[in-house]
């Protein structure tokens, strides 16, 4: 997607292994398998592209913004839909205990979707790079999903691209 990329081919490598890996470990044990490689590598939809290529969106709006987290700041979002992503940050841990207790990777890797969805919907009516007061804690949001995003993907064994 980006001609600008440094490393194509480690990126082709670490999308389209991870697209395979992320579709087998999506599918719920339970129910039956369909072998699908253009639904694996799509960026739309339920695929492991499609939460790498979110969290590699992050970073770049991070890079422009050159944000560093800070411990000691206070960060303050009141819109419906920051609130939606601090609510499913919130429930990783928990996440990550159900899918251990039930041998489910699926479980991480559907939450890994609604992560990415939340965070899609919010960058597409949030102007998170614009000079506001809320600036820092836009960010700030866009961080912990990253790191969120980034820890899911590495439990289910996918690479997540910095750039893409």
């Amino acid at each position: 997607k980006n001609p600008e990329l440094e490393n194509k081919d480690q990126v082709a490598h670490a999308v389209g292994v991870g697209a395979i890996k992320f579709y087998d470990l999506k599918t719920d044990r339970t129910n039956g398998y369909d072998f699908d490689l253009e639904a694996m590598v799509s960026f739309e939809g339920e695929t492991g592209p499609y939460v790498q290529y979110a969290y590699a969106r992050i970073q770049s709006i991070l890079r422009k913004a050159d944000f560093k987290p800070e411990t000691e700041a206070n960060y303050s979002l009141n819109d419906a839909e920051s609130w939606e992503i601090i609510k499913l940050i919130q429930d990783f841990p928990r996440i990550i205990n159900r899918a251990a207790d039930n041998f489910e990777p699926s479980i991480i890797a559907k939450f890994a979707i609604s992560l990415a969805q939340a965070f899609n919907k919010y960058y597409a009516h949030t102007r998170i790079l614009d000079e506001s007061p809320e600036r820092d804690s836009r960010l700030a949001l866009s961080y912990a999903t990253a790191v969120v995003l980034k820890e899911a993907l590495r439990l289910l064994g996918v690479e997540a691209p910095e750039k893409m």
